[in-house]
């Protein structure tokens, strides 16, 4: 399949790349979750390149009852485990699934790529072979779509950088703005730094330098403030920046919960004669509810950062939730996204590289 270009330099129709190895469950997954993406979306003007194991993702074509014209099957043997580390994945991983289904991207063969694999091999082989966008930003960042009470809210970094310092922080604020305005519609995204308080004095160095920066730096920002763990859900702010462990075992913790209430509802509706009549009459309603907070409805983080669309499944997701994480890719492809990201980090690079104004140093200090 040769994917044709259109105007905006994007394939026509938009071919996606999946790394059909990748994740707990490999190719019933990922070839599910192509087919879950066509049920739910229609999947008109949308086409794939399936990398892996031609045999296996043939198997699950035939049971999904996807064709040719649908699916590309590029094969290979090689594939970078789950245990791998990130630097024994870009030495050892050419010619791999995850590294093809990257690949694909870097020359132009397909819009976007998504995994559901290693997540420190796909962030290195990511940055690797398609580079950073901008000028000194130093690594990606995994944003996710948190729903809260007054839409969605973006979350980063969820996973890609264990520690991260005011700069890298900022650089996130910058890139969730982009990525809120192109994906979610936000014009002008309020932004707030995830801390253990609200107050100027709390947290450790690295978040109050970071406050600093975006309060003073010129950014152009909205930048509203430090926020803490509950203003998640809240949806305080559209943009919630953090680093990627805490990030991490927050979005973790919000999936178990998710879970948690799910079953305790479904326990509690289904008690008695009674409670099923109930559960019965307020079926649409719990419908609703169960898909805003369904972990695999918001499954799929886009790597931030990235000369080229990267989204990151759960590596446990279900056929369904890796066809969210498609729908996100294709949405993303779609998008100004890109271009939104690179305008940002070029004027975040220009900033940080002004020569410090005179005597700025000892105006804070008096005014401290």
């Amino acid at each position: 399949m040769t994917a044709r270009r259109s105007r905006n330099g994007l394939p026509s129709p938009i071919l996606i790349s999946l790394d059909a190895m990748g994740g707990d469950h490999g190719p019933s997954v990922v070839v599910g979750g192509v087919r879950d993406y066509r049920k739910r979306h229609g999947g008109e003007g949308v086409r794939f390149q399936l990398h892996g194991d031609e045999a296996a993702i043939r198997a699950e074509m035939a049971k999904c009852d996807l064709a040719d014209d649908v699916c590309e099957v590029r094969h290979t043997d090689k594939v970078v485990s789950m245990e791998e580390k990130p630097a024994q994945a870009m030495r050892r991983g050419k010619g791999s699934s995850l590294w093809n289904a990257i690949d694909a991207v870097k020359h132009g063969e397909a819009a976007a790529v998504v995994s559901a694999g290693n997540t420190g091999a796909l962030m290195a082989i990511s940055k690797l072979l398609l580079r950073m966008s901008a000028h000194g930003l130093e690594r990606p960042a995994i944003v996710a779509s948190w729903p809260t009470f007054r839409g969605v809210t973006a979350v980063l970094d969820v996973g890609a950088n264990v520690e991260s310092d005011a700069e890298q922080l900022v650089e996130f604020a910058i890139m969730g703005e982009a990525f809120h305005a192109a994906v979610h519609g936000v014009a002008r995204p309020t932004i707030g730094l995830l801390n253990v308080g609200s107050e100027d004095m709390k947290g450790h160095e690295e978040v109050r330098e970071a406050a600093r920066l975006l309060r003073e730096g010129g950014f152009g920002l909205d930048y509203k403030g430090f926020v803490e763990g509950d203003d998640i859900a809240k949806g305080t702010v559209d943009v919630v920046v953090t680093d990627g462990f805490t990030g991490n075992i927050a979005l973790k913790t919000a999936e178990g919960v998710a879970k948690f209430i799910g079953a305790l509802t479904k326990e509690a509706l289904t008690s008695s004669l009674l409670a099923k009549a109930g559960a019965a009459l307020a079926y649409p309603a719990l419908k609703a509810m169960s898909a805003k907070i369904d972990p695999n409805a918001i499954n799929g983080g886009p790597l931030l950062g990235l000369n080229g669309i990267v989204v990151k499944s759960h590596g446990g997701a279900t056929a369904a939730g890796f066809g969210a994480a498609i729908r996100i890719a294709v949405d993303l492809a779609r998008s100004d996204y890109l271009t939104k990201v690179s305008d940002s980090l070029n004027r975040l690079t220009t900033v940080l590289e002004q020569p410090a104004t005179p005597g700025a140093d000892a105006a804070m200090e008096t005014s401290q």
